[in-house]
């Protein structure tokens, strides 16, 4: 890339000297010559480098950052230590792994005079071990890096203090020797047409695109294309094969990170283990904890142990300002992260160009999400509209509501509270009929094929982006990636196997050394552990002691989401016997809105604050458990956190779906809690209302406080504490304020990148809240839409402002999340069957019409469903204690429920109404659940998992390669003819013509084949 030239140098009295280098200089006694000084005043070069895009330079780009905090060293030996380590003839490495790094700061030379040592002089300071030890692992680290072949650069010299960066770049030859390793994927020269489709459909397509172009987002990657690179893994030897015009473009950033981010991960740093053995007064196990720090793959190990801070890639640039150059970044910020674009389609391609393919995928998968909540939205919309234009023709809520009627009912609760007339439950028995009709059964059927054909679109969809991604042949690399050991397992499994080496070596009980031979012991028994590492691994024995933390900690947060449901179920309880003994009527009234709206706004409180603290939970817990790979990590961490938070937010409501007014009792012989507290009943239209009340609340608030308002305020106030620490550390000098910050300056004040389950597990608890108990709530879809349009932008807009650049990770699917959506699809069947036969009323009124109706029609149901009891029969100390607060004494008061009236031979009994209802609403859920799984299943096999024209492609670019390589062979051939037909001719060479047969002979055929 060419270095920007609309930047342009800043002038030589803002450049500021180089504070820690003077400072250190005085410490050594060391005078400063007139280059150094005239170096730190020169002129401003970052302007040439892209402001830390480049090295110092101007050409080399930077691939990747490590950063580190260091300390002005508090004596002489540490600086004599660093100076040795500059010298090219001081370490047992080569020359060029031990030269300094290159960068704004000046490496020291070392001092022409010894230093003092005499009486006079002030004692020398005791010396940090701890940052001892940091920067030797540092210097061995950077020193492998080098011969590894990168190439690297050291700024310390930043408006950050005490914090230093090392770019890193890797060279063109590094490039192609690991994409060739991972078998990355490269577009060759060969293009081919892509099968466009005839006829009808052709037609169809052109006046989809004319419609759509208004909503697709202005990027070249998105616009249809008509031919196609073929790709095939890269192959040095087969460099012909590709467009290597511009080399420098051939691999971009997000290819190049990852490139770097591989060979970070597998070069290992081990000698520095050793140096802290240089210090006086340590202990055996002081040097035995410290062996441990590096792991097999060393920046995770480093990054883990505080070696370095971060490492993180760099943003292509700045995305705000008029003078800022074209990038990508800006381009994902104008188009994908900026909520004026929230109704066009997401760039998909040029996120995963910059960001990898793995959050492609999620945002991908986000974006077909969306795209499939349209029609459910609509049809939930629908009828919601229904149960509106048919309430005034409901005939049981016409009946609770109709004066004449006169039915008292009996007293929801003991002694405060009084008899009541059922006419005063009129409004929440319209209310819900708006949720609980016979159109909710038909929503709950088209949402389970809905969810089957969610899953098969996406599968689709998946298997398009992995032919234009090239992933159609990645899991063996997939698999070979996955398998790398995480660094807290190197270091658990190093543990173990230095503590079975002295076991070992307290059995063999050897003689004790000389002195002198002390440190080579140590290295001995050191490198003896690290050789058992690979042996040694831990057993369910090592993790049994995790495993029962595990088991224990899960049982008892579940049980605290159970203790805190029954607490709101005693506030339910108490708060509405303390509102029955008010004297106001509207009070009363209202009893019912008021308990279970301020219940619900308890809930949702308690399940927020619950969800951060079981998320920080499971991930404490997946940590001790020390799973090998970061697959394995993180698919634990995932089913921890989704079986607590699943559990945290829907157990209060299956409470009121599944359990509120089951188990109540009757009259005179009610279920009581601690022997104080009645059980609640449902209302006289039954529990659905409250339902939706509770599923829409926690829904919303959710998704306003917890999804929006948290990803927004968290992130700036975090940023805003950064920012205040750096203040306090140290304080800005007038002439800094002029000084622009280099690029990897400003990345390293962002926010960390924590990866995708966050992003992953709220959406799949939103997708539960739409599936599970739609029959309730016909319009979740909707509420779910309108929050995803804008959750889409505010994860783009954190993604591309708010994080550091994450390292692009290949996967060719989401993973276990897909797992988890088909196990909710399938729940959410079983639940709505239940929920329609058990929660709603839907059930009994077909039977009632179909099997006590005397006219065919829905008149006398009310009636039907209450039973009588004689308020004589009231147990001491629980009848009410204003018998004629309604005017009139009562004699028999009526109660939901399918008993025998008190003046049967078996007087509240259970009636065979209720079995009859029972065995009907049983038999509805068999028949629903299977009818509807037969459905999906159907839907399932139906819908192919690989479009057709993407499998015709696949045929297309496999035949298409084994032409290329059969045109090679030819080639090869030709030229190996050839070759042999002019040595035939030629003869062979002779003793007296050497020089004929080196540029003419088999030789010189040899290298051009």
């Amino acid at each position: 890339m060419r270095v920007n030239e609309k930047y342009s140098t800043l002038p030589a009295e803002d450049r500021s000297v180089h504070i820690i280098n003077i400072c250190a200089i005085e410490d050594i006694g060391h005078l400063p010559s007139e280059g150094t000084l005239l170096n730190s005043l020169s002129v401003d070069p970052d302007a040439s480098c892209k402001y830390g895009l480049y090295f110092r330079d101007g050409k080399r780009k930077v691939d990747y950052i490590l950063v580190y905090h260091h300390k002005r060293p508090s004596g002489s030996r540490p600086l004599v230590r660093r100076t040795q380590q500059a010298e090219p003839a001081s370490g047992t490495r080569g020359a060029r792994q031990d030269q300094p790094l290159p960068g704004k700061a000046v490496t020291l030379p070392p001092s022409p005079m010894p230093l003092p040592t005499s009486d006079a002089s002030p004692p020398e300071p005791a010396m940090d071990y701890h940052e001892d030890d940091k920067r030797f692992r540092r210097e061995e680290y950077e020193g492998n890096l080098l011969e590894a072949g990168l190439e690297l650069e050291r700024d310390e010299d930043t408006k950050i203090h005490g914090t230093g960066f090392v770019k890193i770049h890797a060279p063109w030859s590094v490039l192609c020797r690991e994409a060739e390793f991972l078998r990355l994927k490269m577009p060759t020269k060969k293009m081919y047409h892509i099968n466009e489709t005839r006829g009808l459909l052709k037609k169809v397509n052109s006046i989809l695109q004319k419609v759509t172009a208004p909503i697709q987002p202005k990027v070249a990657e998105h616009r249809p294309q008509s031919t196609k690179r073929l790709s095939y893994p890269f192959s040095r030897e087969k460099q012909h094969l590709f467009d290597l015009s511009d080399k420098d473009s051939f691999f971009d950033s997000k290819t190049r990170s990852t490139i770097v981010y591989e060979i970070l991960k597998r070069t290992t740093c081990t000698k520095a283990k050793y140096s802290m053995g240089r210090g006086e007064g340590r202990k055996e196990s002081a040097l035995l904890n410290k062996r441990r720090k590096c792991g097999k793959y060393g920046i995770t190990s480093l990054l883990a142990n505080g070696v370095y801070s971060a490492a993180y890639p760099l943003h292509d640039g700045d995305y705000e300002g008029d003078s800022v150059e074209f990038n990508d970044r800006k381009l994902l910020y104008e188009e994908w992260a900026s909520y004026r674009v929230f109704y066009k389609y997401q760039p998909i391609d040029l996120v995963r160009k910059y960001f990898g393919e793995k959050i492609g995928l999620y945002f991908a998968w986000l974006g077909v999400y969306t795209q499939m909540l349209i029609p459910a939205s609509v049809v939930g919309v629908i009828v919601f509209l229904y149960g509106c234009a048919t309430v005034d023709q409901n005939v049981p809520s016409m009946e609770m509501c109709d004066q004449r009627h006169n039915i008292t009912m009996c007293p929801l609760c003991d002694k405060t509270c009084s008899y009541w007339k059922m006419s005063s439950a009129c409004a929440t028995a319209r209310a819900s009929h708006l949720f609980d009709n016979p159109a909710t059964v038909f929503f709950s059927v088209f949402m389970a094929l809905w969810a089957a054909t969610f899953m098969e679109h996406w599968k689709r969809k998946q298997m398009r982006l992995n032919y234009r991604w090239d992933l159609t042949g990645f899991e063996g690399e997939e698999e070979a990636v996955k398998d790398h050991p995480r660094a807290e397992y190197e270091a658990r499994v190093l543990e173990k196997s230095l503590r079975k080496e002295s076991k070992h070596k307290e059995k063999r009980r050897p003689l004790p050394e000389e002195p002198t031979n002390t440190w080579k012991q140590r290295v001995r028994t050191a490198m003896a552990g690290v050789k058992l590492t690979d042996k040694v691994k831990l057993t369910w024995k090592d993790r049994f002691p995790a495993y029962l933390t595990n088991l224990v900690s899960i049982i008892f947060m579940i049980a605290v989401t159970f203790a805190i449901v029954l607490g709101v179920i005693i506030y339910r309880i108490s708060t509405a016997a303390a509102l029955a003994m008010n004297s106001s009527p509207s009070v009363r009234s209202n009893i019912r809105v008021t308990v279970t709206a301020t219940a619900v706004i308890i809930n949702l409180v308690v399940i927020i604050l619950l969800d951060e603290l079981y998320g920080c939970i499971a991930r404490w817990l997946t940590k001790i458990e020390v799973p090998k790979t970061e697959k394995s990590f993180e698919e634990r961490l995932i089913f921890k956190a989704f079986l607590l938070k699943f559990v945290n937010s829907y157990t209060p409501i299956f409470y009121v779906a599944f359990f509120k007014g089951r188990f109540v009792g009757r009259p005179g012989d009610y279920v009581y809690i601690f022997r104080s507290f009645r059980m609640e009943e449902c209302a006289p239209g039954g529990c659905l209302m409250e339902l939706c009340i509770q599923l829409s609340i926690i829904m919303l608030g959710k998704q306003l406080i917890q999804n929006n308002l948290f990803e927004i305020g968290i992130p700036k106030m975090k940023k805003l504490i950064r920012y205040l620490k750096l203040r306090r550390q140290r304080p800005p000098a007038p002439e800094e304020g002029v000084k622009k910050k280099q690029r990897y300056e400003v990345d390293y004040n962002l926010e960390p990148f924590a990866g995708l389950t966050p992003e992953y597990m709220e959406m799949i608890i939103q997708f539960g809240f739409v599936t599970l108990f739609v029959a309730s709530f016909p319009l979740a879809p909707l509420f779910a839409l309108l929050n995803n349009i804008i959750e889409i932008r505010l994860d783009a807009k954190k993604f591309v402002t708010e994080l550091r650049r994450p390292v692009a990770v290949r996967a060719k699917d989401i993973g276990i999340w897909y797992n988890i959506l088909r196990g909710v699809g399938k729940l959410a069947v079983i639940i709505n069957a239940f929920v329609i036969s058990f929660t709603s009323d839907f059930i009994p009124r077909l039977v009632y019409l179909y099997m006590y109706s005397q006219n065919g029609t829905m008149h006398g149901f009310i009636n039907h469903t209450l039973s009588s009891f004689n308020v004589s029969d009231f147990q001491n100390g629980t009848a009410p204690n204003d018998p004629l607060d309604l005017g009139y004494e009562v004699q028999i008061c009526r109660y939901k429920d399918y008993r025998e009236p008190p003046w049967s031979e078996h007087k509240y009994d259970i009636s065979k109404d209720f079995w009859a209802v029972l065995a009907a609403r049983l038999a509805f859920v068999i028949v629903f659940q299977n009818l509807v799984m037969f459905m999906s299943d159907f839907v399932d096999w139906v819908i192919p998992d690989i479009p057709k024209d993407i499998s015709q492609q696949i045929h297309k670019e496999k035949a298409l390669m084994v032409e290329l390589y059969m045109r090679e062979e030819q080639g090869k051939q030709q030229l190996l003819d050839t070759w042999m037909e002019e040595s035939r001719r030629d003869g062979p060479c002779s003793k007296h013509s050497p020089k004929a047969c080196q540029d003419g002979g088999p030789g010189h055929y040899g290298s051009a084949l």
